[in-house]
Formats: structure tokens, C-alpha cells, sequence
């Protein structure tokens, strides 16, 4: 009896798992079509390049002068100085002589109400120069100067309110950079197909681009302003629809950062995304939550069956389940990363689709129970 139970187990979490790579992920991996040809860029409106930053000096030093390479003709660049006690203030003042684009805000305190980012990035956009807002980290580095005008092309010219692009890390030796790469493209693979199925659902503040007067129009981050962080993927989670949407999968419109180097602070940035998570929509928890079972059913129940069953036919079934979902799998994460980076090739998918399992039921579970995560 309890054998039969597994093995309907099994076939239902296979299915849901072959469902989700080969048509759900799929959408991204084996139909979307890239552009990777320069188009004609009609509309040249300005763009505000937004950065909220808490003591980020060294990396200021080095993003804003890369910042003004950017080949788009009319923008300029924002920094909100968040209570940065470094010398934040003295390098934004001597930059601004060298380039007179860059304006400055500074927050001298955060009220006890609401969350330090969405204070900062609120008063930042309210006086945003233009309509069209391009937002990244402080520690992030466009890796071409078309980032600008890939990124905010289709607000510009496509009349859409958002725009999501893919925020990677720079690659490093060592096992916890290989995990954080894996996370990353996997955590883009799903917020990408979703929003090519027309059901965004997340954006990643690396890398996100909106109007400012819809932004002023829904009351910047209302009903958003207790919540920990979620500056980013809650306020697409509650405003992104499908017809106002737009990916940007383009070698050209990524944006790269700086990767955590200890598994302390991993976990620490880790428990605050998914902290932001239990506050999405029922449905789009319940798209992710459903790979997320299935996938914990998937390993739990092939791994019992084979534990327990005496006779080597049913173990070779077993086996050629597994191989099957781990070919689909790496074509699938291969197809998928090729167009998301340019290209790339994932050899150790399968070593890596055990590590996630684990990592996220143990750091989602935290960050979802979590309340005491902040930003800076």
C-alpha cells in the first residue's frame, strides 16, 4: 500500500516537474526568439538612472564615471545618499563637477513607519528629472553601453509600464559563487517565462525600469511600506500585468554585481528575498510553490522506492526517471542561460538541482517565518 502511494507520488511529481521545464520554463528556453540585432530607436525621451545607496562609496567611485559612457543621448543619473556616514557625500559633490548630469538626494533619516529603501527610492523618484526611471544597485555594473537604451526601449517605444531585466553576478572560483550563479539564473528563468506566459510576477531591482508617473499615480509603494524590503519584485508583484510588461533578454542589458563571499552573508541576503516572497499574490506563491513540492516529492519519493524496493526492475524504472528529468532539466537551464547571458554552458545543473532543494526549504522556511531582516 505505502509502495503504491509512493509511486503515485512519483508519477504525479514527474509529471508537474516535466510540465513546468518542457512548456512553462519551456516558453523561454525553446520558443522565445531574441533580437540581438541594434534597432532603430524612435523615441529618445530622457531616463532618470536611479541608485539608492547607504555607505557605497568605492562603488560609486566606480559606477557613476561608467554610468556617463552610457550610448543613449538624453539622461541622467540620480543618487539617493542614504544616511551613508562614510564619504559618500564628499565624492557625490566633487563628481558632480566632473559630470553634470549627476544630482544628488540626501536622507538625512528614515521615519519609523516605513522601510529605508522605499523611503529613499520615494523621494529620489519624486524628483526625477524624466518620466522613464532605470533603477540599480550601487554595487552593480552594466556590462555594455546599449544597457540604457535596451533596458527602458520598450517603455519607450512599446508603451509599457515595466520593464524586467536579468541582474547576474561576477563569476568567482569556489562552490558558493557556482550556488549563487545557479540561484541566480534560476531565479530569472522563472520570472521571465512567467512574464513571457503574459503573468509577471517579479522583477529584480538590479536591473528594473518604470514610469515615474505611475509610480506617483499608484502612491509609490502603498501598502508596501511595512514590509522589509520588496522595494523591487513586491511592487511588480502588485502592479505588473500582463499587458503592461515587457522582458529585456539581451547580453547587452545585463547588469552585474558584486557576489556575496561568505555563506553568512548569502544566507543573510537569502532570508531577506524570500522574507519579501510571503507577501506575493496567492497565485503567482502558488505557481512557484507548486515546481517547488513537486520537486521536493520528486527526489523524497524516487529516493524511498529506491530504499525500499527489493527488485532491480523497478529501480531501473526509477533510475530512467531520474535521467530523464535531469537531460530535460540541463537542456532546458542550458537553452534558458545561453539567451539570458549570451552564452554559457551548465555542466553541473544536476548537482546543483540537489543543492537547491535543500537550500530552499531550509533559507525560504527562515526568511518566510523571518521578521527581524532589513535592508541596511
Amino acid at each position: 500500500m505505502i509502495i503504491d502511494l509512493l509511486w503515485l507520488i512519483l508519477g504525479a511529481a514527474t509529471f508537474i516537474q516535466i510540465t513546468y521545464l518542457l512548456f512553462i520554463y519551456g516558453k523561454l528556453s525553446f520558443q522565445y526568439r531574441e533580437t540581438r540585432k541594434t534597432t532603430l530607436d524612435h523615441n529618445q525621451e530622457g531616463v532618470s538612472i536611479i541608485i539608492a545607496a547607504h555607505n557605497e562609496e568605492e562603488n560609486l567611485r566606480k559606477l557613476i564615471p561608467l554610468l556617463f559612457q552610457q550610448n543613449y543621448p538624453l539622461f541622467e543619473v540620480l543618487i539617493i545618499n542614504d544616511r551613508s556616514t562614510d564619504g559618500t557625500r564628499l565624492l557625490l559633490a566633487e563628481l558632480m563637477k566632473e559630470f553634470p548630469p549627476l544630482r544628488t538626494v540626501t536622507v538625512e533619516y528614515t521615519p519609523e513607519h516605513v522601510t529605508a529603501k522605499k523611503y529613499a527610492l520615494t523621494l529620489g523618484i519624486k524628483v526625477a528629472k524624466y518620466d522613464v526611471l532605470l533603477l540599480t544597485d550601487a554595487d552593480c555594473i552594466p556590462v555594455s553601453e546599449n544597457w540604457a537604451m535596451r533596458m527602458t526601449s520598450p517603455i519607450r517605444n512599446n508603451q509599457k509600464i515595466f520593464s524586467l531585466g536579468y541582474g547576474g553576478y561576477h563569476k568567482a572560483k569556489g562552490f558558493l559563487n557556482a550556488l549563487i550563479q545557479y540561484e541566480t539564473w534560476f531565479t530569472a528563468i522563472q520570472y521571465f517565462s512567467f512574464a513571457l506566459w503574459k503573468a509577471p510576477f517579479m522583477g529584480v531591482g538590479r536591473n528594473l525600469a518604470y514610469r515615474r508617473q505611475y509610480f506617483m499615480d499608484q502612491k509609490a509603494f502603498k501598502d508596501l511600506w511595512q514590509v522589509l524590503g520588496g522595494d523591487d519584485d513586491l511592487y511588480v508583484n502588485k502592479h505588473a500585468k500582463k499587458n503592461n510588461t515587457a522582458v529585456v533578454i539581451h547580453p547587452e542589458a545585463i547588469t552585474r554585481s558584486i557576489p556575496k563571499t561568505t555563506f553568512k552573508e548569502y544566507y543573510l541576503q537569502k532570508t531577506r528575498h524570500y522574507q519579501a516572497g510571503k507577501y506575493y499574490k496567492t497565485t503567482d506563491k502558488a505557481k512557484i510553490g507548486l515546481y517547488a513540492i513537486s520537486h521536493l516529492f520528486f527526489w523524497a519519493t524516487a529516493i524511498a522506492l529506491i530504499s525500499i524496493t527489493q527488485k532491480w526492475e523497478p529501480i531501473v524504472v526509477i533510475v530512467s526517471i531520474i535521467v530523464t528529468r535531469a537531460l530535460l532539466q540541463f537542456s532546458t537551464f542550458d537553452r534558458a542561460i545561453k539567451k539570458i547571458e549570451g552564452q554559457k554552458k551548465v555542466l553541473w545543473i544536476m548537482f546543483f538541482d540537489l543543492m537547491y532543494l535543500s537550500y530552499f526549504w531550509i533559507i525560504g522556511a527562515k526568511g518566510y517565518l523571518s521578521k527581524t531582516v532589513r535592508w541596511k
